[in-house]
């Protein structure tokens, strides 16, 4: 079986849990927790990071810290994980959904475009005219490792007065390589940034997430109401209602010995996204999804488009004849405007994400992925294409 993504502990991993052991410190009190935050601060080069749970508990506390609050509004995108969508609700608020563009990432035409044909700029913030209530943040989600047009996104906010929690949880090490974010890491440009250490994602604490923002109060704020928001940590008084969210020290551990190999698993990811598209080239229907302009992903997740009408199959067809070879494969997330929970939510011109929706195939894209693997995979592609194909 070729997996479609898997860890790759083939650090000190187990070196650090073993300490973690070793002293008793398997807690969230233990000094790695402290050490991977100052770690992940120096690689995205952020003044302060707060560890925690999960990346979608970073989500739900940034938007928080951000002030969003029940009955308001958040614009996410329709093609994402629903983590992001389900962290807006846990606050009582609703999300607005906004269409992708050609590298599936949140559409900042059509954001612009909703904003002032769809809303209205008041005293108290800009007013949804459909719905009334003031729209307070937008989530941009960095899909699949490949980041957004947050030069254009931050303009807009600033204009309407929007917070931006940046979803990077897909992208940690990508990079701007022009304009005026040039060597700025996703998550380190909007008001906060959130990573995920899911099991799947570039570099794993098992499960885990991490606050990052430039903002000292904020990251007090974070780091407060992560940790059951405790004013008198000895006599248990609480001010506020805070979270049960704190990474404990054996995931920490295991995250530095990940954080000090990921620009070598950047290098093989991207060694390896260059090797299939060079022999998926030839083969007509399908191809990789492209690299957004001025950018450097982390080429996390590789992201085939199969062209029905050129390749003779649809897209499901294929993952089912992956499947059958024995190498895993995924379709690109149901749209969360169509998801049971969200069916009444807004959904602005959701036009590009339905496309993508139906031709998007990800193909295994683990840093243990060995060539002869990919070959394999890519054979599998190119012989189902010509034998069931109508040409």
């Amino acid at each position: 079986m070729i997996p479609l993504s898997v860890p790759n502990l083939s650090g000190r991993e187990l070196q650090y849990v073993k300490k973690c052991i070793d002293t008793n410190w398997v807690s969230s009190a233990g000094s790695f927790v402290r050490k991977f935050e100052e770690a992940l601060c120096h690689y995205v080069k952020s003044p302060y990071a707060v560890a925690c749970v999960s990346g979608t508990a970073g989500l739900q506390v940034a938007l928080r810290l951000c002030g969003v609050k029940t009955n308001d509004e958040v614009i996410v995108g329709t093609l994402t994980f629903i983590a992001p969508v389900n962290a807006v609700k846990y606050l009582g608020a609703e999300p607005v959904f906004m269409d992708c563009d050609d590298y599936m990432n949140i559409d900042p035409v059509k954001l612009e475009e909703f904003c002032v044909k769809e809303c209205k700029v008041t005293k108290e913030g800009l007013r949804n005219k459909s719905t009334g209530r003031i729209i307070r943040a937008l989530v941009p989600v960095h899909i699949f490792g490949n980041p957004c047009d947050m030069k254009e996104i931050m303009r807009i906010a600033k204009a309407y007065r929007l917070k931006v929690i940046e979803d990077a949880t897909e992208s940690l090490g990508a990079y701007y390589t022009s304009g005026s974010y040039k060597n700025k890491f996703t998550g380190t440009i909007g008001d906060i940034g959130v990573f995920s250490f899911n099991g799947n994602k570039i570099i794993t604490t098992g499960g885990g997430g991490m606050i990052v923002t430039g903002d000292k109060a904020m990251a007090q704020k974070a780091g407060y109401l992560v940790d059951q928001a405790k004013d008198d940590p000895v006599n248990y008084i609480h001010h506020e209602i805070g979270y049960n969210f704190r990474m404990n020290n054996v995931q920490a551990a295991m995250g530095l010995a990940q954080l000090e190999q990921l620009k070598k698993f950047i290098r093989i990811k991207k060694s390896n996204y260059e090797l299939y598209g060079k022999l998926l080239r030839p083969i007509k229907g399908v191809r990789l999804l492209g690299i957004p302009p001025g950018t450097s992903p982390n080429y996390w997740f590789y992201s085939l488009l199969v062209d029905r009408k050129e390749y003779g199959i649809d897209r499901n067809k294929l993952m089912d004849h992956l499947s059958k070879q024995s190498i895993q494969s995924r379709p690109v997330w149901y749209l969360n405007h169509l998801q049971l929970p969200y069916g009444r939510n807004q959904a602005y011109k959701i036009e590009n994400a339905v496309k993508f929706r139906e031709c998007v195939l990800n193909l295994p894209c683990s840093t243990t992925l060995k060539e002869n693997e990919i070959e394999e995979i890519v054979i599998a592609v190119r012989i189902f294409g010509r034998s069931q194909g109508e040409y």
